[in-house]
């Protein structure tokens, strides 16, 4: 069990060094088709959302009944075979290469003077939101989108970028839900200048490695935005063209882009959607008003790229993969032997698992864990460290170590009051906060084979025959 993969219907990315990547996520599905399963069927729009979740593979719909001319497209990036194949890299390559990128300069943009995206330009009255295959993400909620937005800091003219639920409240208007701190902080920038506007635009339908690059959270603001960084993850130079409407650049070869302004001056109270916890905490929030002043897009069939947030999607996933990396960073200065680091959708983006290459000296788990736990954002709860013969990727594997390789009266430890997250119905709200901050505690275990263990305790007992015998092979 701990030593067998977990059967998330993946194989292995193929064994590539320098691969370069396409600069479409259009490109990048047909170099990588023999993992996307294609719907041609035709679908009701309000199944699409659960047949995403249903898969663990890229699944794209070419027949959306009600949206006849777009494609819809989700779970691109849940497995890290698919992370892999983002950066074009082997498995075993991924996360140094992420974490390597990371640490480059930015390579900035390439402004072009056209591009894909703006085959089709849609302004004024033509604007309709509801033309789009914007998908409801539970039942009792409204359409939203999740989709990656471009901000630009007035202080610096970086692009930043999140990925923002924005529920669709009009044919071209909506509510933004901006949650991560560097988006609050341009935000707050442009109202210290007395402005009432500021431009957004939501980039929908590009390569998996800018979504990665998207979410990063560390320290940057100073030196460059996250857009600056796509085309240092993609090691390529990355072409972007200005905007229709509003002083901003966004990605040329993207599929749609929805323009407009973020009126600063109006909020509205509006439910944030299913979170990665699959709850409702906090089920209401006061939302800025997007006013939505043009659609630019491809002309045949543009993607549009969907982000199912529940159950074990690419919603929990994508949020947390530049943070493995930075953990991956920090752990190794600190001379942690890290054979991989994941924030597991099994874990509904509250625990983080450290997978040792070694058996480390003693001391060196629990540094680990502390700094995990201690990481600057809210969703290393509970934080795990397991050994090289662990599957990370099967909670079942990993709940099998925590069960037979931890005492948890010497193994484990819990820190009291820590910085909780806002979407944890555990962790207590704070009284009178006015975002909705709550403490909680957070536990750390040590679910590794220790020195002071017998190696050989460990090793599994499996029926004769268990790699060679297939029970498929003998069904009529």
């Amino acid at each position: 069990m701990a030593t067998k993969k977990a059967d998330t219907g993946a194989e292995d990315s193929p064994a590539r060094s320098n691969f370069h990547l396409d600069n479409s996520l259009r490109a990048h599905l047909e170099t990588n088709a023999d993992v996307v399963t294609v719907i041609n069927k035709p679908v009701k729009e309000k199944f699409v959302g659960a047949l995403s979740a249903k898969s663990e593979r890229p699944i794209l719909f070419e027949n959306v009944e009600e949206h006849p001319g777009f494609r819809v497209l989700d779970i691109m990036l849940k497995h890290r075979d698919l992370q892999a194949r983002a950066l074009g890299v082997s498995e075993d390559d991924y996360l140094k290469t992420l974490a390597y990128r990371l640490r480059q300069p930015p390579r900035g943009f390439k402004t072009v003077e056209d591009g894909p995206v703006r085959e089709v330009v849609l302004t004024g009255d033509d604007v309709d939101l509801t033309k789009l295959p914007i998908l409801k993400h539970a039942s009792d909620v409204d359409p939203a989108l999740g989709t990656m937005v471009f901000m630009r800091d007035p202080d610096t003219g970086f692009h930043n970028t999140m990925h923002c639920y924005t529920t669709v409240t009009g044919r071209n208007t909506g509510n933004g839900l901006f949650l991560t701190p560097h988006c609050v902080q341009i935000l707050q920038k442009w109202i210290d200048r007395g402005e009432e506007e500021m431009p957004i635009a939501y980039v929908i339908g590009v390569p998996p490695a800018c979504e990665i690059m998207a979410n990063f959270s560390g320290m940057h603001m100073d030196i460059w935005g996250e857009a600056d960084m796509f085309g240092t993850i993609m090691d390529q130079d990355f072409e972007t063209v200005r905007c229709e409407t509003v002083d901003l650049e966004v990605p040329a070869h993207a599929e749609i882009i929805l323009e407009g302004v973020v009126n600063l001056k109006q909020r509205e109270l509006q439910s944030g959607g299913p979170t990665p916890l699959m709850y409702r905490i906090p089920r209401e929030s006061l939302q800025p008003v997007i006013n939505f002043t043009a659609i630019t897009m491809r002309a045949d069939k543009p993607i549009y790229r969907n982000y199912q947030t529940t159950p074990e999607t690419d919603h929990q996933v994508i949020p947390r993969l530049c943070h493995e990396a930075i953990l991956y960073n920090r752990l190794t200065e600190m001379g942690v032997p890290v054979k991989d680091i994941r924030f597991p959708t099994f874990g509904g983006a509250m625990s983080c698992i450290l997978q040792l290459a070694d058996v480390p000296r003693d001391g060196i788990v629990n540094d680990a864990l502390m700094m995990m736990m201690s990481c600057p954002w809210n969703n290393a709860k509970m934080s795990v460290a397991i050994s090289a013969d662990t599957d990370i990727s099967s909670a079942a594997a990993v709940y099998h170590a925590i069960a037979t390789r931890c005492d948890p009266a010497r193994d484990m430890f819990i820190v009291d009051r820590t910085r909780g997250s806002l979407w944890d119905p555990s962790a207590a709200p704070i009284p009178d906060d006015p975002v909705g901050h709550r403490v909680v505690g957070k536990v750390g275990i040590d679910a590794t084979i220790k020195g002071r263990h017998d190696v050989g305790d460990f090793e599994l007992a499996w029926p004769e025959g268990w790699d060679e015998a297939h029970l498929a092979d003998y069904l009529d």
